[in-house]
């Protein structure tokens, strides 16, 4: 259990890390490692049936993007 959960957090720092340097924006540590989990849990979830352990990484990625992406285009205006 644990270790499901640090591999989680060390995907989705990876999968954060990778997708803010994609989509050219810079965030926290924090938020980036949030994006990337959130992107893991969603992406990862979805594509591990099709291609196991890439398939969970490329998801999470992808996932992450567009979390991005919708953060700056509904996210809050100032």
């Amino acid at each position: 259990m644990l270790g499901s959960v640090i591999m989680l957090a060390l995907l989705g720092a990876v999968a954060g890390w990778l997708a803010t340097r994609i989509m050219e924006v810079r965030m926290s540590v924090p938020q980036t490692v949030a994006i990337g989990v959130l992107g893991a849990l969603a992406g990862g979830f979805v594509l591990r049936f099709v291609v196991p352990l890439i398939g969970s990484f490329i998801g999470a990625v992808a996932c992450a993007c567009l979390l991005i992406w919708l953060i700056q285009r509904y996210g809050a205006r100032g």
